[in-house]
């Protein structure tokens, strides 16, 4: 029985002060890393908010091209109607 008394003495024994030292560390490197990772998201939403911008105005570009178009294809039936209306 003396045996299990010991397992189990041992079992209770607190953790050596090296590994709280270890944690110290871990948190520390936990924090850097927290850091790091806010610093990643800063420049991907820099990026998103450049690439938005970049986007708006590329969808400015295009309804203003659309619209000339539009007014183009409308100038050219009109002359059509003309066209039809002075030949008939």
């Amino acid at each position: 029985m003396r045996m299990a008394e010991r397992a189990s003495k041992k079992s209770k024994r607190p953790a050596p002060r090296r590994r709280s030292a270890a944690r110290g560390k871990t948190a520390g490197a936990a924090q850097e890393h927290g850091a790091n990772r806010v610093k990643t998201l800063e420049r991907e939403c820099d990026r998103l908010k450049t690439q938005l911008e970049e986007a708006h105005e590329r969808i400015t570009r295009l309804e203003q091209s659309r619209s000339e178009a539009v007014n183009r294809i409308d100038w050219v039936i009109d002359s059509l109607h003309n066209v039809l209306e002075k030949g008939a």
